[in-house]
């Protein structure tokens, strides 16, 4: 589990292909480094979130680390596949501050940007979603955008899709790679854990629920 607050950013500095060049299924190996995310408590199959999906560690260096990534896991996300900066952030412990939300790191599915500039010191991010996702996002509600716990100020549900609003305060803009984002980019989102729990609950009918004994 993590909090969707960025720890640090780190780089992907190379990606390797786990098979052939003609196996199409073959994952990738990450080698990520960082100099400003301690890993000297990092331990060999521990979690990091990597621009919002959760990864295995399966080597470390003194100021990097290696992560498997699938077919499956590249196919459903942005920005694990090619060098460049990273969001990173360690798994939480139980003793830690939660100052964003609860964050599975799955990513539930892409958004695409459809406005991205400053307004006074901050900026508007403006991200189209798919419907599916968008039956989770409510005013002030929490949405999670490469890796990065954000609140949701404006939802506009139109025809091709539910495209939402978030403000970025200068902060938010310089600790984290929300700074390259444009029209276009394509963004990894994971939704609020409680709003899957909330649709849950009330899509069981009171009839069909069974006591818990």
């Amino acid at each position: 589990m993590f909090t969707g607050i960025v720890a640090a950013l780190g780089r992907i500095q190379s990606v390797t292909p786990l098979g052939s060049p003609t196996d199409l299924d073959a994952g990738v190996r990450l080698t990520i480094s960082t100099d400003s995310l301690p890993l000297d408590d990092v331990q060999l199959g521990d979690s990091i979130s990597i621009q919002g999906a959760c990864m295995t560690v399966i080597n470390k260096a003194a100021q990097s680390f290696d992560v498997d990534v699938s077919r499956e896991s590249l196919n459903r996300t942005a920005g694990l596949d090619q060098p460049g900066e990273v969001n990173l952030e360690k798994a939480l412990r139980a003793h830690d501050r939660l100052g964003g939300h609860i964050v599975s790191g799955h990513v539930d599915g892409l958004g695409t940007v459809t406005h991205f500039a400053a307004v006074g010191e901050s900026h508007e991010l403006r991200v189209l979603a798919s419907r599916e996702i968008g039956r989770y996002l409510a005013y002030k509600g929490s949405i999670t955008v490469n890796g990065v716990s954000l609140t949701v100020n404006a939802v506009n549900d139109r025809d091709d899709g539910c495209e939402f609003s978030i403000n970025l305060i200068p902060h938010t803009i310089k600790v984290t790679t929300l700074k390259h984002l444009s029209v276009g980019t394509p963004v990894n989102l994971e939704v609020d854990l409680i709003a899957r729990y909330v649709e849950r609950m009330l899509s069981t009918s009171s009839d069909t629920a069974k006591p818990l004994r």
